[in-house]
């Protein structure tokens, strides 16, 4: 692999990889800055986001994909044109995938926040699969209660439908919500979206193809996608530290799913934590998201400090 001109590099990829100084550098006067208040309240637990990250990373992020809106919205107009129609412009489609604990919620909640202060892009949504879960009876019931995450725990069909629904223009589509307190579908709660200028998916195993069977995917509704990326080994122990924050917190409540495990010591937290790591969220990283990283539009790879060191973008 080759060194290029600003810091890429050249290679049979069809991604070129840009250092993350090269990268800060690309929208010096597109800065959307938020207050150190508004970062904290979209901060995940465990995540070290700062405001510099933001204005190195998530700014130049939200003006690339700010001009994708454009370049889709012109299309659009001049298809068209072409075809003698005058058809709406539907919504602008982002999905975010990635591991669990590697920062992709905080990502997406950021990424809503910068394009939603762009002037042509005021309306946007954040949609995530969680509520696309089968509930934890119907887990139950078909034995999958240790595979919640995998592909097979989500309604796919009810996830392909919905995102299609809004990609295809429709006022008002609503999504089942889930707890994360409960662990589970709320009954009767719903998330509702109203044609927004921009939607933006995030979940696990967003990315994934078809299956053999052929048909639609999720991400063939996708007008740009992010995968999320780190060393296995840093995310298990991102991981492990967001366990034991949750453990000290949230697991506290005696409402929690999780309230079981509110009295471990820390010895006990740790292992616990490294258990699930290893029976549930490394073998799903391995084999079902990991996978989905090469069909990605732009990938930030992460280091061992939570940062972004370089972003990865397919090339044209």
């Amino acid at each position: 692999m080759s060194e290029t001109a600003g810091g890429r590099t050249a290679s049979a990829s069809p991604f070129v990889e840009i250092a993350r100084d090269d990268w800060a550098a690309l929208a010096p006067g597109t800065a959307r800055p938020l207050t150190e208040t508004e970062l904290v309240q979209l901060r995940g637990l465990g995540d070290t986001l700062d405001l510099q990250e933001v204005q190195d990373v998530y700014v130049p992020l939200s003006r690339l994909l700010n001009l994708y809106v454009a370049g889709t919205r012109d299309l659009h107009r001049s298809t068209s044109a072409f075809l003698g129609e005058r058809a709406r412009s539907t919504p602008f489609v982002i999905g975010v995938a990635g591991s669990v604990a590697v920062g992709k919620s905080t990502i997406a909640r950021l990424l809503r926040e910068l394009l939603a202060r762009w002037d042509d892009t005021p309306r946007v949504e954040l949609v995530t699969t969680d509520g696309f879960l089968l509930p934890n009876a119907e887990l139950e019931r078909r034995g999958l209660m240790h595979r919640k995450g995998f592909p097979e725990s989500y309604d796919r069909r009810a996830l392909l439908r919905f995102v299609s629904r809004i990609k295809g223009g429709a006022e008002e589509v609503r999504a089942p919500f889930y707890s994360h307190l409960s662990y589970d579908i709320v009954p009767d709660a719903e998330v509702v979206v109203r044609r927004p200028d921009v939607l933006i998916v995030e979940g696990l195993n967003v990315l994934q193809a078809a299956g053999s069977a052929g048909g639609m995917a999720l991400s063939d509704l996708f007008d740009f996608s992010v995968y999320v990326d780190a060393r296995t080994s840093d995310i298990a122990h991102w991981y492990e530290e967001r366990f034991l924050s949750l453990q000290r917190g949230a697991f506290a409540n005696p409402d929690s799913y999780f309230h079981r495990y509110a009295a471990l010591d820390e010895r006990e937290a740790r292992e616990r934590a490294a258990s699930i790591w290893s029976a549930i969220n490394e073998p799903n990283l391995v084999q079902n998201i990991l996978p989905t990283r090469s069909r990605a539009k732009l990938v930030l790879r992460k280091g061992g400090d939570h940062g972004v060191d370089s972003v990865l973008l397919r090339k044209l």
